[in-house]
């Protein structure tokens, strides 16, 4: 059974930066992907990490590319989403998921708040 598991989250003023962290409890997936909803908002895919035999390879929404940015540590099992230069619409639930073998596995989510 895959179970990510997301922390880091937390309060942060905007322009700081926070580190999420996905411990996906397997160590081997194919996609992971971070992500986000806000209250009253579609939920957003933040970033992906894709495996490859070249490393693999990072995608990102327009709204984070540039300050967001995700890798992995596969002797560790986990995935991290460094945001830096937040900003208050950036506040949302964040949310690892773990695809292997056609499945896709949700974590339970943290928090992210950015004031201003």
């Amino acid at each position: 059974q895959v179970q990510p598991v997301e922390s880091g989250g937390g309060l942060v003023q905007a322009g700081g930066s926070l580190r999420l962290s996905c411990a996906a409890s397997t160590s081997i997936f194919s996609i992971v992907e971070w992500y986000r909803q806000a209250p009253g908002n579609q939920r957003e895919l933040v970033a992906n990490i894709i495996s490859g035999g070249s490393g693999g390879s990072t995608n990102y929404a327009d709204s984070v590319k540039g300050r967001f940015t995700i890798s992995r540590d596969n002797a560790k099992s986990t995935v991290y989403l460094q945001m830096d230069s937040l900003k208050p619409e950036d506040t949302a639930v964040y949310y690892c998921v773990v695809l292997k073998f056609g499945s896709r596995y949700w974590g339970q989510g943290t928090q992210v708040t950015v004031s201003s």
